[in-house]
């Protein structure tokens, strides 16, 4: 198991991807610490990892309040001794457009929530990931690179390639403490937010779901939608000591769809 003996902690940990890599982290032999800002999705989370509780921890958390950062990390060290990893999966992905219609509070909202809750947070663990060296990695976005014409989401992508200078900065200023920095973008990936946007699809325009799905693949290198199981075992792999001379890179998990 490629993260035994390994402490991770996950932020933004709901129905979709965050949940899938505490999951794929649990199997590959780590202690999980979840955070989100609804308990209902932790407890369920916890459940499902270790209904004994033995390997998993959860606290409530915003990462827009650095003490609730600083909190999650305290229930990491005081359950297990450490953290040897960090996700940054805690996202606002849910505004959609562009510049022209626009509110700026909206704006600042949604970087701050992506951009700067993912850099509290990951402040908050830097203490802990020094001990002993470590990994730390964003959940980043293709539409960065690539705006998708069927949901255009310019202050979601805007904040996740902030993100991503970011990275870069990090991998320097932490290399020497041993502590990796990636990032990992998908594309279309089917989870739970997909789904909701084939059906919504599905309905507005007539076509079946199977339809809808066919033409979000066809430009694909690849017949197949990668799906956050997909984007998990990506992140796991960040995470554990096989990228353990990989940094500042951010890698495509999106069946061939953009090509960098």
């Amino acid at each position: 198991m490629i993260l035994a003996g390994k402490t991770v902690v996950v932020s933004g940990v709901g129905p979709g991807l965050g949940r899938r890599i505490a999951l794929a982290a649990a199997r590959d032999g780590a202690n999980v610490v979840l955070g989100a800002r609804t308990e209902a999705n932790l407890v369920k989370a916890a459940e499902e990892i270790d209904p004994s509780g033995e390997r998993v921890a959860w606290a409530v958390t915003d990462i827009t309040d650095p003490a609730q950062c600083q909190a999650l990390v305290d229930v990491a060290v005081s359950r297990f001794g450490k953290v040897d990893g960090l996700v940054n999966c805690a996202a606002l992905d849910t505004v959609f457009g562009g510049l022209t219609d626009m509110d700026w509070d909206v704006l600042r909202q949604v970087v701050e929530v992506n951009l700067v809750g993912s850099l509290a947070m990951t402040k908050a663990a830097l203490p802990a990931l020094k001990d002993g060296g470590g990994s730390v990695v964003f959940i980043n976005t293709q539409s960065q690179l690539v705006p998708p014409r069927e949901a255009p989401q310019m202050a979601y992508a805007a904040s996740k390639g902030g993100l991503t200078s970011a990275m870069y900065a990090l991998a320097h200023e932490l290399g020497a403490h041993r502590i990796r920095v990636n990032s990992v973008a998908p594309g279309w990936m089917w989870g739970p937010p997909v789904e909701g946007f084939v059906s919504m699809q599905s309905q507005a325009t007539g076509q079946s779901a199977d339809q809808v799905l066919a033409q979000l693949v066809e430009p694909m290198a690849l017949p197949e939608m990668a799906s956050d199981e997909d984007v998990a075992e990506t992140v796991t792999f960040f995470l554990s000591d096989r990228s353990k001379a990989i940094t500042g890179q951010m890698l495509l998990v999106n069946a061939g769809h953009v090509m960098r």
